[in-house]
């Protein structure tokens, strides 16, 4: 070979390796610069939210070394991610907080209560929800269990039955005659981004009967009559009267739930399509009805039993993402509409396990009882397993951080109190939200700020205070002030209402709640 010949090969040799070096270069710059432990490797995962109803945050066994409930499967769910110990639903009631995780937004800003029987969606035509941003992203959406928001059931109402509410605002009490049952219903969750649903709406709600997509499976046939059921286990049955199939059996309510959840969670198995399940349980919301096999299973009475049945269906959806191939591409979201109901103060004096544990107040309360719940994300390539957070979080959160993932602009009038979680999902970088405002009733507020809570009333309880217990836990007695303050970081049980000590910050902190409620949004991409 020539001289020339040899500089021109090992000219071009040179020139290959220099390419090669700088792609590698290239490769390593690129990855450090997207965000920390960036899912890199999943496009669009699917999406598994497990929605407990009426469950206390220290109903957990991982949460409350003093509990009575053995919780196995939403411990290790735990275990597998990560869990926040500061997570909070919007209300202290269902509807809302519901409405409030599915749109991205405070429920208050658009109304405070439930949706009574016969109730009309609480959704606005235009309001972008989650499942709808999630089906623009080519996501096949399902809910199951429980709906809680509205349907329009004027659509189905013969016409010769009376109105559906009286004058004073409160349900008729209709007869299965009432309602043409086989027409579809409309404005329930089809209509409101899920491609899928099947439930019974509500299960202490009239109709008493199962409802798949936007028609009735079989139409109710008889007059609601709790005598045809099983004696309940705890408490009272709390159903609204109403039409029903007559053999509608209330404690097959969450075993047909979950083995619908399982099915359509095998059914995906396979299939290109990324889906977005959200599993609203009715449990362990009132009636407190566990099956048989569940007995005993607790050492808090039928409550606990039937925590224990709620745990052991998250663990059986948990088992078919397992078994079908799908657990290491599904996120999944655990966490509850509200605080554990009234019948926890006479738990806690039974059989010693407070629902609430370590807070004060239940469901309903603007004390951190009502609104604190169990939050855990497993994400995986993203948590870290057996992780734990202190970050301040909000079921109002997941709108957008899930569209921060999947890289959706979100409009302006959409999701307008919700943070972007992503950075607190890693662990490895500062909360990305400083304040929660919490609500139940009408001109009722507390508001977190920092390591301030603001009661903007003169106590936090909704229910009627229950001296027995506050006694038995040795709380102060109230002290007459308009408004209650306290210092979390050293008072996360608000024993002791600091605001005759700072007027300042009670001002301040009213000042910003006003700011809050006037502004129409707390998102950080809508700041100005």
């Amino acid at each position: 070979m020539r001289v020339s010949q040899k500089i021109l090969v090992g000219f071009v040799l040179f020139a290959l390796l220099w390419m090669l070096l700088d792609e590698q270069m290239f490769a390593q710059t690129t990855t450090t610069s997207q965000p920390p432990r960036a899912i890199q490797t999943v496009t669009r995962p699917n999406i598994l939210i497990l929605y407990a109803d009426d469950l206390g945050y220290g109903d957990l066994g991982i949460q409350n070394s003093e509990s009575r409930i053995p919780t196995p499967n939403l411990d290790q769910l735990a275990r597998s991610g990560r869990r926040f110990t500061d997570g909070h639903s919007s209300s202290g009631v269902c509807t809302p907080s519901r409405y409030a995780m599915l749109t991205g937004r405070y429920h208050w800003r658009d109304f405070h209560g439930i949706v009574d029987v016969f109730g009309k969606s609480v959704f606005q035509s235009e309001r972008l929800t989650l499942p709808m941003m999630l089906q623009q992203q080519g996501y096949h959406t399902a809910c199951i269990g429980k709906w809680h928001l509205g349907w329009d059931w004027e659509a189905i109402k013969n016409p010769q039955s009376p109105p559906l509410r009286r004058t004073d605002g409160k349900a008729t009490n209709f007869g299965p005659a009432a309602f043409d049952w086989s027409r579809p219903i409309p404005g329930g969750p089809l209509e409101r981004g899920f491609d899928y649903y099947f439930g019974d709406d509500v299960i202490n709600f009239p109709p008493y009967a199962w409802i798949e997509n936007d028609k009735f499976v079989a139409a109710p046939d008889a007059e609601f009559d709790t005598s045809q059921w099983k004696k309940i286990k705890e408490g009272n049955w709390e159903c609204r009267p109403g039409p029903m199939c007559s053999d509608w059996d209330p404690y097959q309510v969450l075993p047909t739930l979950a083995r619908k959840g399982v099915e359509f969670i095998q059914a995906q198995s396979g299939k290109d399509q990324p889906f977005c399940l959200y599993f609203a349980l009715p449990s362990p919301h009132a009636p407190i009805i566990p099956n048989d096999e569940w007995d005993g299973k607790s050492q808090a009475g039928a409550y606990g039993d039937f925590v224990c049945q709620t745990d052991a269906v998250c663990g059986q959806l948990l088992q078919a993402l397992e078994d079908s191939g799908q657990s290491e591409n599904t996120i999944v979201i655990f966490t509850a509409d509200n605080g554990s109901e009234h019948y926890a103060y006479q738990r806690d004096a039974k059989f010693g396990h407070w629902s609430s544990n370590p807070f004060r107040g239940a469901k309903r309360d603007l004390y951190e009882g009502g609104h604190h719940v169990p939050f855990v994300i497993r994400w995986p390539g993203l948590t870290p397993a057996a992780s734990v957070s202190n970050a301040l979080v909000s079921q109002i959160d997941l709108f957008a951080t899930l569209a921060e993932f999947l890289q959706v602009t979100l409009p302006a009038n959409a999701a307008e109190d919700s943070h972007n979680l992503l950075p607190v999902l890693t662990g490895e970088s500062a909360p990305v939200r400083t304040h929660h405002v919490h609500n139940t009733g009408p001109d009722r507020y507390a508001l977190r700020s920092g390591d301030w809570i603001l009661i903007n009333a003169k106590n936090g309880y909704q229910n009627p205070i229950n001296i027995a217990w506050e006694e038995r836990h040795q709380y102060p007695a109230d002290d007459d002030q308009p408004t209650e303050l306290y210092d979390w970081i050293h008072d996360v049980e608000q024993r002791h209402n600091v605001a005759a000590k700072h007027p300042d910050k009670v001002v301040e902190l009213q000042t910003l709640l006003t700011t809050i409620r006037s502004q129409q949004h707390t998102a950080p991409r809508l700041a100005k």
